[in-house]
């Protein structure tokens, strides 16, 4: 299945974006630490080219902290770009983003020149939450849910210094699949366009062969050492989880949609251990194959197109001649 979400104020969001970006000194870009590569928006990178960038690992307190540094390290090595880790509900940590904004831009600042500073990311990874506490009030909306914020506002930190914060965004077309289902098992996907189940057999293929404690202490899966879950097949594990938490139908068959809703719900929650569900060296692999896939299917969708040009049309005196 491949999952695709580009709702209608994405596209308002899309053109918001590079109207704004013209006047712009540095870019946030939210990510998710539990997926820092998937979250990142390679429209959005089109779109700010060439403006200092900085990348905000958000929710760092739920991701793996050792996958966590590898990806702040390789994010710090890329050019114009810093990359810093975050909790968005800590107030001192949130402090960094200004500090960091003046280091990319170090001529702005004073009322002359005011730093100017877009922060944009996908949805649900925390912007609203994060604008909330860097003013100390309730100046966006929050909510567990993809899409809370659908209008561009702009927002005073200091008297020289101004955030312009943009609905979450995606891409109109996901080439890497696992991309797409490390979205919907965020909540960074409309609950509309992917099927639970699915996303939840393959969140479970890979908690299972590097998180499996995690996964086995939360369930209660004491009869399941790390090898025999490894050895599992993912139905198989989602059906055990399903009867470990009473998701059952008639007859003591389980409810393979609600064991879903239960296991995409106790990642989101934190409750099976700090996770983060790609490496640098893992995304990218997936981008390279997914870019090599791509490819392919423009190359075929040309030659398709250039066949049906080059069709050998009959004139009209042939056709009368086959007609008759």
């Amino acid at each position: 299945m491949a999952i695709q979400w580009f709702p209608g104020h994405m596209y308002s969001t899309q053109k918001a974006i590079t109207e704004r970006v013209k006047d712009i000194d540095v870019v946030i870009e939210l990510l998710d630490a539990r997926l820092p590569g998937s979250s990142a928006n390679p429209m959005l990178a089109e779109l700010t080219a060439g403006r200092p960038s900085l990348k905000v690992l958000n929710k760092q307190d739920l991701a793996d902290p050792e996958r966590t540094a590898r990806w702040l390290a390789h994010y710090n090595a890329l050019p114009a770009t810093r990359a810093i880790g975050l909790d968005a509900s800590q107030t001192t940590p949130a402090q960094q983003l200004v500090k960091a904004c003046h280091e990319l831009s170090p001529n702005r600042g004073g009322m002359a020149k005011p730093m100017r500073v877009l922060i944009c990311g996908i949805p649900n990874v925390g912007k609203s939450t994060l604008i909330n506490t860097l003013t100390g009030g309730r100046k966006a909306k929050t909510g567990d849910e993809a899409g809370i914020t659908k209008l561009e506002q702009r927002i005073t930190l200091a008297d020289d210094f101004y955030l312009w914060d943009t609905p979450g965004m995606l891409w109109p077309r996901i080439i890497v699949p696992k991309s797409g289902y490390n979205l919907a098992a965020s909540g960074a996907v409309g609950r509309n366009a992917f099927d639970e189940e699915e996303v939840a057999l393959e969140l479970l293929g890979y908690l299972k062969m590097h998180y499996g404690a995690g996964v086995a202490a939360r369930f209660k899966l004491v009869e399941l050492d790390a090898a025999t879950m490894a050895d599992m097949k993912d139905e198989a594990l989602l059906d055990t989880i399903g009867r470990k938490r009473g998701a059952l139908l008639g007859k003591g068959k389980v409810n393979l949609q609600k064991a879903a809703e239960i296991v995409m719900h106790e990642f989101r929650a934190g409750n099976l251990g700090r996770i983060t569900l790609e490496t640098p060296e893992e995304f990218a692999e997936w981008l390279a194959e997914g870019q090599r896939r791509d490819a392919e299917r423009a190359a075929k969708k040309a030659a398709r197109g250039k066949k049906g040009k080059n069709k050998v049309q009959p004139d009209a005196e042939t056709a009368s001649e086959e007609d008759a």
